[in-house]
């Protein structure tokens, strides 16, 4: 059950991490071999899914007794957690040869997890997004940051330890501030020059070390867009593995309209009503279009446009 009424996508990963049986390793062991655990599988960063019953696609699992081979090691293993009590892997491929044509064929394909994430179960991708997340954080930190030494997962490839220095290192999450400044009736969007022609957003912008939430949300208005927020207030938040982010939503009264993009972060801002917010979320808005229902973005806009 959400602990919230609010759920992005992403967020709902109805497994139990189990978290205090990851240093278990005779455990972690016994529960690879079992008939039956289960493992989704990756491969550059796409999970491998297939057609589910009705429509619609679903993660495609394969035994976890399959695990060890297709992973070549704990490497590219990790315990995502129990269903009940079934034990859940995720494999992790890397490589230009698909093994959607090689070992796992006819049990699937690989889908990218932007593209087909709303086809999805939000409880799969909430699972499917963890699993990218982490492997990313790996595949960027093999190294140890306080001697360079290789380092070694470990707790179900949860940790990884510096054999030579033994420092211990965690996974990272990178809090990011997303916010939809408004000021009575309207709001504003931005948008960057590198985006699709038309497409308008909220500001975001990562959380600085000492910095609270409100705070970093003050600053990136001021910095992008010359505003000042009066009252920030908190919306939901949306795990992003791309590759490891905490998209924290906010909703942020400012003083005025007087916006002014700072060319660097912004190319453009645009004011608007909630009439043609929801105008713009519907498509409805010839030389403007909104982030799809998978951003948290999304959710914003539509949350201040509906006065929720």
């Amino acid at each position: 059950m959400p602990l919230n009424a609010f759920q992005n996508t992403f967020a709902g990963n109805p497994l139990d991490r189990a978290s205090d049986r990851r240093t278990d390793v005779a455990w972690l062991a016994e529960m690879q071999a079992s008939p039956e655990s289960l493992a989704m599988v990756l491969w550059n960063g796409k999970p491998l899914c297939e057609a589910a019953p009705g429509g619609g696609v679903q993660i495609a699992y394969v035994p976890a007794t399959m695990s060890d081979e297709l992973a070549g090691g704990a490497e590219r293993l990790l315990f995502m957690g129990l269903w009940k009590e079934t034990a859940v892997f995720a494999v992790d491929i890397e490589g230009g040869v698909d093994p959607a044509e090689g070992p796992l064929r006819g049990l699937g394909a690989f889908e990218d997890l932007r593209a087909v994430a709303m086809r999805l179960t939000p409880a799969e991708a909430a699972m499917a997004a963890t699993a990218k997340s982490m492997f990313e954080w790996r595949r960027r930190h093999r190294h140890c940051a306080a001697c360079g030494e290789p380092s070694l997962p470990v707790d179900g490839g949860w940790k990884r330890q510096c054999p030579a220095c033994k420092a211990e290192h965690f996974p990272r999450t990178d809090p990011v501030v997303i916010m939809l400044p408004y000021i009575g009736d309207r709001c504003m969007l931005g948008r960057q020059a590198a985006w699709p022609k038309g497409m308008f957003s909220a500001l975001a912008g990562f959380l600085e070390p000492g910095e609270t939430i409100e705070e970093a949300c003050a600053r990136e208005l001021m910095e992008e867009a010359g505003l000042k927020a009066t009252t920030v207030t908190y919306h939901s938040t949306q795990p992003w593995p791309y590759p490891s982010s905490l998209m924290i939503g906010l909703l942020a009264e400012v003083e005025n309209d007087e916006a002014a993009p700072d060319q660097t972060e912004l190319s453009e801002v645009r004011w608007f009503t909630r009439a043609q917010a929801r105008d713009l979320l519907a498509g409805k808005i010839e030389d403007a279009s909104a982030p799809g229902p998978l951003a948290i973005a999304h959710q914003l806009i539509k949350a201040w446009a509906e006065g929720e």
